[in-house]
This record gives structure tokens, C-alpha cells and sequence, in this order.
């Protein structure tokens, strides 16, 4: 088990708050840090205790450290329904837990009148790989080196060969009953599809269509997209219609065409992802919505080099021209599949958009958040994204 140390002396803390008022320690501690501290006699132990745990979790994980990715504030200490102290991770923070497959850390806290100790401990994330998925992995090994190679460039350096197998065969499961449930769909009533699938973050893309500019829905192969897709989007009964999907034909036709067919009969639109910008356009300048599938290879002549997982990968450009052109909000969507067998289709709130500088490099840039967002989203169920696809393949300079 990783653990993590650390002790703070409590004379620090008292200079800290004795120079700085209740905002700017707002830099260093949460809210709800501030709050559970109090401010009578103690406040500085308890802070004290709050800030060593901080410090604790950052040397979980020592490298990233280094590299900037994680800072103190990036954790934050709070009480759980029985009054013990818990980890609360941030954004950045819960991406690098995941990068290492930690479910949670867990945290012990004590203090003396002149100094606060806590000790970090990561508790691993397991990886369930049911038999079908072991079978398919070892007896139909479907691009089963290029898996393993994607796989190996992400988490190469943070987990184990054996981990890193059982993510696989995890995934080959994972595909295996997204044929099933493709399948089935098409024989569940309405009220069956709803049951099958859960909506959070709606309110984030209403607020984004109440800006009247359209907005650009930027997702990837996330769990059993198609399903959720034609499941969760459809209860938007408001936005029949609405939906517009960049997409490249699939293969082999009859499958295209079945699913063209089930998105069709879903009321969403589809656009080719080349020669469609007029027509995109004119969907945002209507105040429509459309979807843009990011995670995919693109040849030089559609995109830039961006970086994905710390590799250079050749990235679409168009989502970047098109957020700073018209000034459409940039909304993340995603879907997994939960243990129980639900599926969830989430909405985050928009990723912020840089809009000063060069025109080259704005594009640059925000291609690079738009792959950041979608590598946090990776991360958090790793099985459920698609390692079999050359992601990371050379353009060919001719």
C-alpha cells in the first residue's frame, strides 16, 4: 500500500493566519476546511492537521509533484457522516488517482500543541475482468497488440503488466456486452430504455443552449455510446432534432446503415466530418447542438499535433476553429456502464476557451484542453474506451 507523511508545525499555521485574512487563506484551504476548523481556540492544530494531510497525499504521488500536475490545494479534508476525516480529491487531483488506479486514499490525522501529523494511504481501485472478457482476450485477441501498446502508453509507468492485462481483458468484456445490449435495443420498449440509463449534468447543457449560439458537444467512444445515445439524449424530449453528430461512415456498411437507421428514428441528424462546416454553422447560428467524436486519429490535412496522455496524437482542429469562431459553448458529454448494469450519460460544465493570442496558437491550445478533458474521462473507467483504435498513429507527411 503507497503511503504518504507528513508533519506541519502548528507556530506556522498561526503566522499564516495571523498575516492573512479569511480570503486569501481561501489559496491554501476549502470552505468547508475553514468552517470545520472554527475560529475559537484550536483553529490553528486543526488547520495545521488538515494542511499535513494535504501534504501527505501530494507525496503519494511524487512525480507528478515534480511535474506540476498536482498541488496541496488539490486535495481537500473533509468529515464524513461519522465525523472522520476523508479525502476529498479535485478535478486535477482525481485524474491523477485514477492515472494510478486509486479508488480513494484513506487518512489518519493528530496533533500536539506545537505540531499536526496525518498519514496518507491509497487504497487500490480493482479491476473486475469477468471470464468472457479473460476467454476473448486470450482466444480472440482482436488487435490485441495494439490494446496492450495503447494501454502500456498511458499507464506504463503507474501500474503493474498484470494490472495493466486485467484492464484488457476488462475491456474485451466491456465490448462484448456492448454487442449484446446493440443488440437488444432495438426490442426494449420506451419506458424499458429510460430505465436503462441515467442523466446527470442536463442542467449544464441547458444553460449552454439558453446562451442562444448552439453549442458543440465534445465527447468520445465512452462506454456504450451508441446506447446511451439513442437511450438518454432521446428523454430530451424538448430537443428532438436538436442533435447533430459528426461522424465517420462505419464499417461494414450494414452496420452503418443500422445504425444510421436507429439514429435516425432517434430524431438526430448526422454530418460527414469533411466538407460539413457550412452546414455546421448554420445548426449553431439556429441555436442546435452538435456532437463532435474527439478521440479519434485524423491525417495532417484535418489536424495538429496535440499532446494525449503526455504522446503527440494528430487531433481534429475543427472543434477549436468552430468554439472560437462562433463563440459556442464547448460542453462534455460522456457514458459508462455501472456494476449494476445502468448506464449513465453525464454533462460537465463547459471547458473554458482561450480566445487571446495568435490564432495558431488559440487552436493549439484549446485542442490541448479538449484532450485533457477527454483524458480525465478516460481515466475513470479505463475499460470502457476504445484501446483498440491507432490513436497515437504517424501522419504520413505526403
Amino acid at each position: 500500500m503507497r503511503q504518504g507523511i507528513d508533519t506541519v508545525e502548528i507556530p506556522r499555521i498561526e503566522k499564516l493566519l495571523a498575516d492573512l485574512d479569511e480570503e486569501a487563506l481561501l489559496d491554501f484551504f476549502t470552505e468547508t476546511e475553514l468552517a470545520d476548523a472554527g475560529s475559537g481556540a484550536g483553529r490553528a492544530q486543526k488547520l495545521a492537521a488538515r494542511f499535513a494531510a494535504k501534504e501527505a497525499c501530494c507525496k503519494l504521488f511524487p512525480k507528478e509533484i515534480c511535474l506540476g500536475s498536482i498541488e496541496p490545494v488539490d486535495f481537500s479534508v473533509a468529515r464524513n457522516g461519522y465525523g472522520q476525516p476523508t479525502v476529498v480529491p479535485g478535478e486535477r487531483a482525481r485524474a491523477v488517482m485514477d492515472l494510478y488506479q486509486v479508488r480513494e486514499i484513506g487518512l489518519s490525522m493528530t496533533h500536539t500543541d506545537s505540531s499536526a501529523t496525518a498519514i496518507a494511504s491509497a487504497e487500490s481501485k480493482p479491476t473486475h475482468a469477468p471470464w468472457y472478457g479473460k476467454l476473448i482476450y486470450h482466444a480472440l485477441p482482436i488487435r490485441r497488440k495494439v490494446v496492450l501498446e495503447n494501454l502500456n502508453r498511458v499507464f506504463g509507468n503507474t501500474l503493474e503488466q498484470d494490472q495493466i492485462v486485467k484492464i484488457a481483458q476488462a475491456f474485451y468484456a466491456h465490448h462484448f456486452r456492448c454487442f449484446g445490449e446493440f443488440l437488444r435495443m432495438p426490442f426494449l420498449s420506451q419506458a424499458g430504455k429510460e430505465a436503462l440509463i441515467r442523466i446527470e449534468g442536463g442542467e449544464h447543457l441547458e444553460a449552454a443552449r439558453e446562451k442562444g449560439k448552439g453549442v458543440l458537444l465534445l465527447t468520445g467512444h465512452f462506454g456504450n455510446w451508441e446506447v446511451s445515445t439513442v437511450a438518454g439524449i432521446a428523454q430530451f424530449r424538448e430537443y428532438h432534432g436538436l442533435f447533430h453528430f459528426i461522424r465517420r461512415p462505419l464499417k461494414p456498411k450494414w452496420l452503418n446503415d443500422f445504425v444510421m437507421r436507429r439514429f435516425r428514428k432517434a430524431g438526430f441528424g448526422t454530418l460527414d466530418k469533411a466538407g460539413s462546416l457550412d452546414d455546421i454553422l448554420d445548426l449553431l447560428e439556429n441555436n442546435e447542438i452538435v456532437v463532435s467524436i474527439f478521440d479519434q486519429f485524423t491525417v495532417k490535412k484535418y489536424g495538429i499535433p496535440s499532446e494525449f496522455f503526455g504522446h503527440q496524437a494528430h487531433t481534429f482542429k475543427s472543434l477549436a476553429v468552430l468554439g472560437q469562431c462562433t463563440g459556442a459553448p464547448v460542453i462534455p458529454a460522456s457514458s459508462w456502464r455501472e456494476p449494476n448494469g445502468k448506464h449513465v450519460l453525464r454533462f460537465e460544465p463547459p471547458v473554458e476557451i482561450v480566445t487571446e493570442g495568435r490564432t495558431r496558437d488559440i487552436i493549439s491550445k484549446n485542442t490541448k484542453r479538449f484532450n485533457e478533458t477527454l483524458e480525465r474521462i478516460v481515466l475513470r473507467h479505463p475499460e470502457q474506451w476504445i484501446w483498440m483504435h491507432k490513436r497515437w498513429k504517424k501522419v504520413r507527411q505526403d
